[in-house]
């Protein structure tokens, strides 16, 4: 079994409080030891990216802008190294291992490298100020600039790590700040991994550091630090809530995205099909582990038995088991702790007065399903129908592949189920009039609408209302999210 070691300061070191097992969601074998950090280690990751920060804000935007653009080359000239392991260590199936994971690393690291180009400062028109007891009268001039934050805490999800690093990293670093990254600790090797592409991009020392453990004690340690000037974290609500306390303390800066109940909106002139295989995608991506996933589809009474018999057919197709055929859809989720959380979830559901149409049961290696492995935390894709706005199901997150279905007998009903939730972050509205839709998205408590798609645009600022975050990212918004605003006035 390959031990992994802390990335610090550009050296690779053993976490001081030893290792432990990061195990194969698809298998349960042991994929390789990941290593324990102390506090001292973390303390010492903070160190190193303190003392390098000033010098790397410093740095002009095009040698910012070489290294992002070496290490997206790097990633993908070694995809053969990180394809396997991100594979083994998130249980993905290998289609979106190697197509959603590692490329999109790249991409990222691609559109910060352009990011480290753009314009940092916005001048406002000279005004003609009157003297006052402060200063003399004159022409006045005036420009906003934006100056890096300083060293950002990056605490990261189990779904996609390196993905969501890299959305927080290449931005970070683009606009001069360094970074101290922990991952989550289900899936933490890639993100160790990556050291090594820095290290051979010819990365300056302390930009980038990556603290592993098994629990919460490193990203504790990060947010309660007066030396880390930001945190970004991408994880569920309860942490969430315990982070911005946490961080007030030393007023830190905030970027989180967190939990979602992503509620799909079905209207009686929508096309079906495209609703359906919209809703299917919280089964056929990643199992369910995706906080934008549409979760709930809210159907129009009318069209409501065409959609439920629609969705039963789609997850009936849907070929569970071994995540490296390449025929395989539906992969494990991330741990036996998970599986049980999500059989919680659907057992209860039905306990409450949902009706089960297909799934809601433990997937299992057997003579009927040779596909499936001999372990693994499998749950079938399961959809349940009947469901009212108030069951605990329709309320909260449970980040697997589970779909509920509830109808509703207007626009009205449909606004008020959706937005009845404590999360908004993803809603999708399905209709044959884009004008229509535009009005209800307008009423919908979320940060984000897909509008008879579940596409999404890298350019779009992302991020939630209510309990589904803090601030945004994406495209140019993710520069502005890791920067401060500064005001400059003078006179001509």
């Amino acid at each position: 079994m390959t031990a992994h070691r802390l990335f610090i300061n550009n050296e690779y070191r053993d976490g001081a409080a030893g290792t432990y097992d990061v195990v194969n969601p698809g298998t349960e074998a042991l994929v390789g030891a990941a290593p324990e950090a102390s506090p001292s280690d973390v303390a010492d990751a903070i160190a190193a990216a303190r003392s390098a920060q000033a010098e790397w804000a410093g740095a002009s935007p095009s040698a910012r802008a070489a290294l992002l653009d070496r290490i997206a080359d790097l990633v993908l000239e070694r995809a053969a190294d990180f394809v396997p392991l991100l594979q083994a260590e998130t249980g993905a199936t290998i289609r979106v291992a190697s197509t959603m994971q590692l490329p999109v690393v790249a991409d990222r690291f691609r559109r910060y490298a352009r990011g480290a180009f753009e314009s940092t400062v916005e001048p406002f028109p000279a005004l003609p100020v009157a003297a006052t007891a402060l200063a003399a009268g004159g022409l006045t001039n005036a420009a906003a600039a934006r100056r890096p934050v300083g060293v950002v805490g990056c605490i990261t999800s189990y779904n996609f790590p390196i993905v969501n690093l890299a959305g927080k990293l290449a931005p970070a670093l683009a606009m001069g700040n360094t970074v101290v990254a922990k991952p989550a600790p289900q899936d933490p090797l890639a993100c160790l991994k990556l050291g090594e592409i820095f290290l051979e991009a010819g990365a300056p020392a302390g930009i980038f550091n990556v603290v592993t453990d098994s629990g919460a004690a490193a990203g504790a340690t990060l947010v309660a630090s007066p030396d880390v000037d930001m945190i970004s974290f991408t994880g569920s609500t309860t942490v969430g809530r315990r982070i911005a306390t946490d961080g007030g303390a030393t007023m830190k800066r905030l970027l989180m995205e967190l939990g979602g109940k992503g509620a799909a909106i079905v209207l009686e002139d929508a096309d079906l099909g495209k609703a359906i295989q919209a809703i299917g995608s919280t089964w056929a991506f990643h199992s369910g582990q995706i906080c934008t996933a549409p979760t709930r589809a809210l159907v129009h009474r009318s069209r409501y038995d065409d959609v439920v018999a629609g969705l039963a057919r789609y997850a009936s197709r849907l070929s569970v088991g071994n995540p490296l055929l390449p025929t395989t859809v539906v992969g494990p989720v991330i741990s036996s702790a998970h599986r049980d959380r999500v059989e919680g979830y659907i057992s209860g559901a039905i306990s409450e007065g949902a009706r089960l149409v297909f799934g809601g049961t433990r997937k299992e290696h057997t003579a009927d399903s040779p596909e499936l492995p001999g372990a693994g935390f499998f749950v079938a894709p399961t959809l349940l129908a009947d469901v009212t706005p108030a069951m605990t199901i329709a309320r909260e997150e449970v980040f697997g592949p589970v779909v509920v279905v509830i109808p509703f007998e207007d626009d009205e009903e449909a606004i008020a189920i959706a937005n009845s939730t404590e999360f908004g972050l993803y809603d999708y509205l399905f209709t044959g009039d884009t004008a229509r839709a535009y009005a209800l998205a307008a009423r919908l408590r979320t940060g984000n609408v897909g509008i008879n798609t579940a596409q999404r645009h890298p350019e779009t600022p992302f991020g939630g209302f209510k309990q589904s975050g803090v601030g945004r990212d994406g495209g140019s918004f993710g520069l502005h999210a890791y920067s401060e605003q500064q005001a400059l006035v003078w006179q001509s």
